[in-house]
């Protein structure tokens, strides 16, 4: 995919069903990328059968007819919710798109009357862009959440939304 320039005023974020190809291309790059730089046993991004769950909700982000990223938004109880699933293609990153899905997430977490919202990313180096993005909006690093456990491949994020 060739890199270009997007418009931000032309970005539409929509809750997607997971049937259209290119949404199942960019999970399965999302997918590839976890298991490439993280031992297949300590991947916890989630496939599509786990997006597909009542509890997430998962959007995608689009310029025109172009894919440029997803994200989602798993609820863990009524006050606290997690993201999962971000990625913006390669060809687009750099341009803050990352920004644009996680401040979409954190509305949703705010508009469902969340507390709190925490994530799961993997560790540095690999991870330091995503790590950075995370800390610029405020999340800080927290012992494991949710079903999650302690272990070296993973570090834990969560941000108050009171």
């Amino acid at each position: 995919m060739d890199s270009f320039k997007v418009n931000t005023s032309r970005l539409i974020m929509k809750v997607d069903d997971l049937t259209d190809p290119r949404v199942q291309a960019l999970l399965q790059v999302h997918l590839a990328n976890a298991k490439a730089l993280t031992p297949p046993e300590f991947v916890q991004a989630l496939d599509i059968s786990g997006l597909k769950m009542p509890d997430v909700t998962f959007w995608t982000l689009w310029q025109d007819e172009t894919l440029l990223g997803c994200g989602a938004l798993k609820a863990l109880d009524s006050l606290h919710g997690e993201v999962k699933s971000m990625h913006v293609y390669d060809a687009f990153r750099q341009q803050n798109l990352g920004g644009v899905i996680l401040r979409y997430i954190i509305k949703a977490a705010r508009d469902r009357g969340y507390k709190r919202l925490s994530l799961e990313t993997g560790h540095p180096p690999h991870y330091v862009p995503a790590i950075s993005l995370y800390k610029s909006f405020g999340f800080s690093q927290c012992p494991p959440f949710a079903d999650y456990r302690d272990e070296t491949f993973s570090r834990y994020m969560t941000l108050s939304l009171s």
